[in-house]
Order: C-alpha cells, then sequence, then structure tokens
C-alpha cells in the first residue's frame, strides 16, 4: 500500500507499552492468538484489520482508530481494552472488526500521508484518487462489505477520533440521520454514558467512514471526538474513562453504567464549503468548537460568495481554512434538544 512506504519504527516513541505498541503497529499476533485459542474465528482480511467472530447471531461491532495518523488518543484506550478482553476472550460478547486506519501516517507520526482518510469513504475522489489514503479507503470498504455482508440486524460503527483545537463540549459526536430510528437512539443512549456532551445529526455525506457503514451497511455509525490531540504514549488517558468504561461494556454485553446521561442535541445547519483559493473565515483557525455566533454574523467569504448567520443562534465546529478547494472548511450547527 503506498501509504506503509513509511519505516514500520518511524516516529513512533521508543518506550511504549507492548499493547500500545502492537496496536499502532497493526500488529494483531498475541490478541490474534488468543480470541483463537478461546474459540472463535479469527482472520486479518487487510493490513490493519482484525475480525473475531463467535457462534451464533450476536451485535456486529465495527471499531476504527487512527484514521487521522495524528490522533493517538484512541489508539491507546482501544490497545488497553482489546488486550484485557483477549486475556478473558470467553467474555467478548459481539463480533469485532477492529480497524486502524490510516497506518503509514500513524507510523510518520502525520495526520495522513497525501490527503484526509476520512473524505475517501465515497465514489468521488476526484484528484485524490490516486492518494495514498484512496487505496487505504478501497481497502477498508472491502473488509467493511465482507465483514457486514453476514451480520445480523444489530450493526455498529464506533469510529473513534480526537480533535485539533479545543472546544466547548470536549468530547462530542457526528451521528447520520439516516440511521433508523430505533437504532439511533441506542446509539445517543450509548453516547451518552460514554461521557459525549454533544451530538450533532449530519444530513448528508463528505465521505467519512462512519456515514459510508451507515449509509451502505445499515451500521449505527458515528465519529466520536474524544477529547484533544496528543503524543503517542503520552495522552491524558483520563479523559477516555467514560468513553473507555462504556466500550468494555459493550463489547462485553454489560449493561452500560453510565446510562440515563444523554448529551445536547445539534442539528447541521449548513456545511462550509471551500470553493477557492480565495476562501478566507472571518475568525482565526483557533477558534473554539461550538463558538456561538449571531444571526447576520459573517461566517467565511469565498470571492463573491458570503456565508452569514442565518439562525437566532449557530454554532461553529471543524473551523479549518487550510483544507483542499473543495472540502468542507467549517460546519454550522444549531441546538434542538
Amino acid at each position: 500500500m503506498a501509504g506503509d512506504r513509511t519505516p514500520a519504527s518511524a516516529a513512533l516513541p521508543a518506550l511504549l507499552p507492548e499493547p500500545v505498541r502492537a496496536l499502532a503497529q497493526a500488529d494483531f499476533g498475541a490478541v490474534a492468538q488468543r480470541f483463537s485459542a478461546a474459540g472463535f474465528a479469527v482472520a486479518q482480511p487487510a493490513d490493519g484489520v482484525l475480525t473475531i467472530k463467535g457462534s451464533g447471531e450476536r451485535p456486529a461491532l465495527l471499531i476504527s482508530v487512527g484514521v487521522h495518523g495524528d490522533e493517538t488518543g484512541p489508539i491507546e484506550m482501544v490497545a488497553y481494552l482489546l488486550d484485557a478482553l483477549s486475556r478473558e476472550a470467553g467474555k467478548l460478547a459481539v463480533n469485532l472488526m477492529l480497524c486502524v486506519g490510516n497506518i503509514g501516517a500513524i507510523r510518520a507520526g502525520k495526520r495522513f500521508i497525501d490527503a484526509d482518510l476520512n473524505r475517501m469513504f465515497r465514489a468521488e475522489r476526484g484528484s485524490l484518487a490516486g492518494t495514498a489514503e484512496a487505496t487505504r479507503a478501497d481497502q477498508l470498504i472491502a473488509a467493511t462489505t465482507d465483514f457486514f455482508g453476514d451480520a445480523g440486524p444489530e450493526r455498529w460503527h464506533l469510529d473513534l477520533h480526537t480533535a485539533i483545537r479545543p472546544s466547548v463540549y470536549p468530547t462530542f459526536a457526528i451521528v447520520p440521520e439516516l440511521i433508523a430510528e430505533q437504532p439511533r437512539r441506542t446509539l445517543i443512549d450509548w453516547l451518552g454514558a460514554a461521557g459525549i456532551g454533544a451530538v450533532i445529526m449530519n444530513p448528508a455525506s463528505v465521505g467519512t467512514y462512519s456515514y459510508y457503514s451507515a449509509e451502505h451497511h445499515g451500521a449505527a455509525g458515528t465519529t466520536v471526538e474524544l477529547g484533544r490531540i496528543g503524543t503517542l504514549g503520552q495522552n491524558d488517558l483520563a479523559q477516555f474513562v467514560d468513553a473507555s468504561q462504556a466500550l468494555d461494556d459493550l463489547l462485553r454485553g454489560a449493561t452500560t453504567s453510565g446510562a440515563g446521561r444523554q448529551p445536547h442535541i445539534f442539528n447541521t445547519a449548513r456545511q462550509i464549503i471551500k470553493l477557492s483559493d480565495q476562501f478566507r473565515m472571518a475568525f482565526g483557525k483557533e477558534t473554539h468548537n461550538f463558538t456561538a455566533m449571531q444571526q447576520g454574523q459573517e461566517i467565511a467569504r469565498d470571492g463573491d460568495t458570503v456565508y452569514t448567520v442565518q439562525h437566532p443562534e449557530e454554532l461553529v465546529v471543524f473551523p479549518n481554512p487550510d483544507v483542499r478547494v473543495g472540502l468542507r472548511a467549517g460546519l454550522m450547527v444549531v441546538r434542538v434538544a
């Protein structure tokens, strides 16, 4: 794979706990052996992809980490959970697919190699069709199709990220509107138990992995932002305590201990698309996620196109004027619950 041209040892800290080192390098050897010895059907259908399936009908759970190579906190969290569970493998209550997304970028300590992998899960890629990330997305799409191909009705995809900038809500999630009502409600309840403070309902795909799984495989898919970007091996794991517990409960089929907490719900007001290199935002890149703006305020301008706030109040999420032309440079949301 083009994105794997970086040597395995590049950029990874020398002294990492073994479970973290293994997952960061997509080395599933030890955990795969333990689950296999416990009677599960274990396979590695692609580099960085592990599937573990038991007998009978079980929920199908896809967990992805490292879709952006510099978002390392979820790698550490999942590494410890997976290692502990593999040592009592019989307690795994789901069919599991674990995906380490952009392996080359993780090894290089970069966000991506050629382009954002989390914009590649769609048919139209334009000038990005020949990138390392396009090749990687094709591999993940094939593995995901195989995994959900024989799955029962309960399907999940938790794509775990960390945010670049500070946020009014330190943890939040993006949930596709097209998910059916009951699984969407179950997913949002789980997100609340995981300590997620806000959920943004997303009406349209921008090529993300979780939206792809929801749209094409009927999964309750979500992109989850768990705190801030950190260095592999040096992340503050305290920021992942609630999410770690909720994920462990889900893997083991246990009642989620944080049940009853509900995130605030936001609808998408509009996506701010960068139309040209003339694009300029009316505020700095350091602007916090969920910063409030009032009706009539200018959001951005792009040549003759001026984006302004249309509702009495909108909040800006993911402001990034440095994206490629044609991609989303920001998301405007309104609170509904």
